[in-house]
């Protein structure tokens, strides 16, 4: 594989078109629609993951709508939509069961709405300049969709013929997702009909594209053909829950940094250092092309769940590593309520609500997404920016980089530490400090004082 230059960020903007109108009345058409998601676009974006069930009170579409104009201020380009489809009762988990267990792909959970509730979402997105791409679970069902009766083929079945939950592949014990039966890629027809069932919201709900749950777990060469066929159609953002370099080759654009964030809480937590981190870096520069791209994140619904909040696993680094996800390479990504300081674990198969107050992280995240949607030194897309480490007096502790593209160039210096420190870093020039608006002049070998999880973003002049 080639050499990937460390680094990925994001550019673009977003241009509106003439769209030639559909042949649907059941729907009204604009006179203009969003330009096709973009390599140029998928450069600055920021990506939301919406959780509709928990983000209002009223867990709807409709609630969700209201704030999506809010979003365009926090730089938010796609918004990704946990699963919108009817959920099984057979065998489901809580009151409400999981929205990875769908009964029907082409239809919408009632819990959050109607169709046309969906279609305002869908369209004030585009107006607003912000895609949208659907949650897809391909590698399961809920025991109530219609295939389990139909079409039992579909699915893996045991010796004696009985439909199973996925297991673990290397160990075939199952996942305890009791909840979900197991899909048969070995049979095509079901392939066919999930690529059917794909195309039916790009073709006619105008969505742009998927977030893929368990991507690993489902044949490159499915996800292969299911992207060719959806390309035909008009260009779409494929992200991978995934960290797997063959996916990205010919069907996802994007696949998850599990391993950078996990990277970050030990960092966190006192368990790892930023030797760990340059390790990471050092690596994926050795195994990714260049125009592979990460989604960097410091939470989403499943660590929110079931590994506990951002203040419970990073503590006071929170702030520290939420800038990095948007100054490091790569796309950055806020969980529903990450933007009003959400300190509780969200229950995943009960109702619960996300409390909209702004406090700390509402104007942090503003301001980063700012800084990504406007410059290049940040562009993280398919021709991302340069990452150069610098080196420091405490490579242990001190994190230091710069990023640069087209002569914009930023700075990067943070104590990823519990303790104050005193250090120097080899990097010169003059910056405006983007948190504070204050001017710094870099010189080699002149002493830094930073208090523990202390970070300054610099702006080349």
């Amino acid at each position: 594989m080639k050499k990937i230059l460390i680094a990925t960020a994001l550019i673009g903007s977003l241009v509106a078109c003439k769209n030639e109108p559909k042949e649907q009345e059941k729907k009204e058409t604009p006179e203009t629609a969003l330009a096709p998601v973009s390599d140029e676009v998928l450069e600055t974006a920021v990506i939301y993951e919406a959780n509709i069930r928990q983000y209002s009170e009223e867990g709807s579409f409709e609630a969700f709508t209201r704030d999506i104009p809010q979003l365009r201020e926090l730089g938010v380009k796609v918004i990704w939509l946990m699963p919108v489809y009817p959920i099984s009762s057979t065998k489901s988990k809580g009151s409400l069961g999981s929205y990875y267990a769908i009964t029907d792909y082409t239809k919408v959970n009632p819990e959050f709405g109607t169709l046309e509730d969906f279609r305002k979402l869908v369209k004030t997105a585009h107006d607003n300049g912000i895609y949208v791409i659907l949650d897809w679970v391909a590698n399961h069902t809920g025991w109530d969709h219609v295939w389990v009766e139909e079409h039992p083929e579909y699915y893996t079945r045991d010796e004696e013929g009985n439909i199973i939950d996925p297991v673990n592949p290397e160990t075939g014990e199952s996942w305890d997702w009791t909840d979900v039966a197991d899909l048969n890629y070995d049979n095509k027809d079901m392939r066919q009909e999930m690529i059917k069932d794909m195309l039916y919201w790009i073709e006619e709900e105008d969505i742009d594209g998927y977030r893929c749950d368990v991507a690993h777990q489902v044949p490159v060469d499915f996800w292969e053909d299911a992207a060719a066929r959806l390309r035909e159609v008009k260009p779409v953002f494929m992200l991978a829950e995934a960290e797997q370099p063959e996916l990205l080759e010919n069907a996802f654009d994007m696949q998850y940094a599990w391993e950078g964030h996990h990277i970050m809480n030990e960092i966190a937590q006192g368990k790892m250092t930023v030797k760990d981190w340059d390790a990471y870096i050092a690596k994926n520069d050795s195994i990714l092309e260049p125009d592979d791209i990460f989604m960097n994140f410091t939470s989403n619904h499943d660590e929110n769940s079931w590994n506990g909040t951002v203040f419970e696993r990073m503590g006071d680094a929170a702030a520290t590593f939420a800038a990095m996800t948007y100054v490091i390479p790569g796309m950055p990504l806020i969980y529903s309520g990450q933007e009003y300081d959400m300190d509780k674990r969200l229950l995943f198969f009960e109702k619960d609500t996300i409390i909209r107050k702004k406090g700390k992280f509402y104007p942090l995240y503003e301001k980063l997404g700012k800084l990504k949607n406007t410059g290049k030194a940040l562009n993280g897309g398919k021709k991302a920016a340069s990452y150069l480490r610098l080196d420091s007096s405490d490579n242990e502790k001190i994190l230091a980089f710069a990023r640069e593209k087209d002569g914009d160039r930023i700075v990067f210096i943070a104590n990823l530490s519990d303790v104050p420190l005193e250090f120097t870093v080899e990097a010169e020039g003059d910056y405006t400090d983007y948190m504070s608006g204050d001017k710094i002049t870099l010189e080699p070998g002149t002493p830094c004082n930073y208090a523990p999880w202390e970070y300054h973003i610099l702006v080349g002049e």
